[in-house]
């Protein structure tokens, strides 16, 4: 193995590292965004719901961390 390839390789696990961490930085703002949003819409509470977060009838900061999370499937499914 070259020092280039090395060199190559080091650069892209850091350039990979850097785009997670924007990733997950973006997600916590989507997330904090789109629980202010669904406190004031029924209608974008019964769409997460439908998509399989698990909303209804929490507050702002729970609904931030349940959409920080995969969701758990569509309504009505076990």
């Amino acid at each position: 193995m070259t020092d280039t390839t090395r060199g190559d390789r080091a650069h892209a696990a850091s350039a990979a590292g850097g785009a997670g961490n924007r990733l997950s930085s973006m997600n916590t703002m989507l997330a904090e965004w789109a629980a202010g949003a669904a406190c004031k819409s029924d209608t974008l509470i019964e769409r997460f719901e439908q998509m399989g977060y698990s909303v209804r009838g929490k507050t702002k900061e729970e609904i931030e961390e349940v959409l920080r999370c995969p969701p758990t499937g569509p309504e009505g499914r076990t």
